[in-house]
Formats: C-alpha cells, structure tokens, sequence
C-alpha cells in the first residue's frame, strides 16, 4: 500500500526448511521460478531467502513505519496461489499495528439521514419519481 505515494514494504524475509515437509510447496514455489517473476514484477521490494532447518516456512514483511514486522505462516500451504497471496497481503498492507475500535464514534453533528442499518431494504423502495403537467391539468396516468 502506497502512503503519500511511497510504498511501505521494503523488504520480504521468505524462511524455509530444505528438508520439511510444510515447507515442500514453498521450496517448490522458488524452484519453478515464481517468487523471481514476482519480484521483477515489484521491483521496490527486496527479499531475502533464508534457510531455517527444523522450523515450519513463513514470510516476514519489513515496513518503512518500522512500528511492526508481520509474519505470515505458509505452512503446509496447498498450492502457489496461496503463497502468491501471502506475498500480496504483505504488499498491499500499510505496516501499521491494526487497532480495534472499541468505543462508538461520537461526533457533534450527527447525520441528518439517520443510522444506516442492514435491515432497511432500500432496494425494495419505489424510485421517487416526478410528474411534469404541461398545461396545469393533470393527466390520467396511463399504463
């Protein structure tokens, strides 16, 4: 995700094992030559591949914020897709500690249409529609 126009992600730790087999379709994802097109399809982003022997593989993003670096496992993933979306999720994120909302918004002016609510069913209303009468005599509707 680009603030301001700079991308946050700097650089990408992937970490395997070469002999585990939660790691076999990571390895078989650097092997096929996947993780090179996706690095010469962002070329801002760095990434290391790192060898950790005995422990299961994730992928470790390194943000400019430098406030958090986040993991993500692919342990036993199922296919490339899966780690092809790992690499995006860690892209696309802004490298911000995500924090929960847990008081409701309080503002001093409040919405003149009211709260919205997921039982209004406005797409079950009539459009509001206007009658124009030429000479001042309403016509009969026809139809």
């Amino acid at each position: 995700m680009a603030t301001r126009g700079i991308k946050q992600l700097l650089r990408l730790r992937v970490y395997y094992c070469e002999h585990g087999g939660s790691s076999r379709t990571l390895r078989d994802f650097v092997a096929a030559g996947r993780l090179n097109d996706w690095a010469s399809q962002n070329p801002e982003v760095n990434i290391e591949l790192l060898v950790r022997n005995g422990k299961h593989p994730f992928i470790e993003g390194e943000y400019q914020t430098q406030t958090a670096d986040h993991q993500v496992t692919v342990r036993n993933a199922p296919d490339f897709d899966d780690i092809d979306g790992v690499l995006n999720l860690l892209r696309n994120r802004s490298g911000r500690k995500l924090t929960k909302l847990t008081t409701p918004v309080l503002t001093d002016s409040p919405s003149v249409q009211g709260v919205w609510t997921p039982f209004l069913n406005l797409h079950l209303e009539q459009p509001f529609g206007v009658k124009i009468h030429n000479d001042g005599d309403p016509q009969p509707a026809s139809g």
